[in-house]
């Protein structure tokens, strides 16, 4: 049986994957089912350094930057699955896929990513990604990645 971590806070997402702010899209990290599936957290402020200019009269969150929050979920995810694997590497999109965005994301939203592992190959790892906010899907996508040694 799979093991089950309730949650991890910014500080822990931060020793498992090197994103910083601006670009660490996520402040927690709930539900790990080890190697399986994850949901991720952000609470959207009208602080984030995007809304300046997307748009300065209707603040929307760019659907990219929720398919990156949902890959960094998947990190997190795999991450805390595999930590002898992944210590000191990157993370890097192949493919995105069936990407749809359903609603806009605005400031004060509460985003939970729910993402499912389809598979991984050695490096190579698939993932489906559904964000809810106030349980209504406002993106989904299908999305892989490569782990990566930033050395080579």
């Amino acid at each position: 049986m799979a093991e089950i971590i309730e949650v991890l806070n910014i500080d822990q997402i931060k020793k498992l994957i090197p994103h910083r702010p601006p670009m660490l899209l996520i402040d927690r990290v709930e539900n790990i089912v080890q190697d399986k599936e994850a949901t991720g957290i952000k609470a959207v402020s009208g602080n984030e350094s995007f809304f300046v200019g997307h748009f300065p009269n209707f603040p929307v969150m760019p659907g990219v930057l929720i398919v990156e929050a949902m890959a960094q979920t998947a990190s997190v995810m795999v991450a805390s699955s595999t930590p002898d694997f992944t210590s000191g590497k990157l993370v890097f999109f192949t493919t995105i896929e069936k990407a749809r965005f359903r609603q806009p994301v605005r400031p004060g939203d509460l985003i939970k990513m729910h993402i499912t592992k389809i598979l991984a190959r050695g490096a190579l790892w698939k993932f489906k990604g559904q964000a809810m906010v106030s349980g209504k899907a406002v993106a989904e996508a299908e999305f892989s990645a490569m782990i990566v040694d930033p050395d080579r």
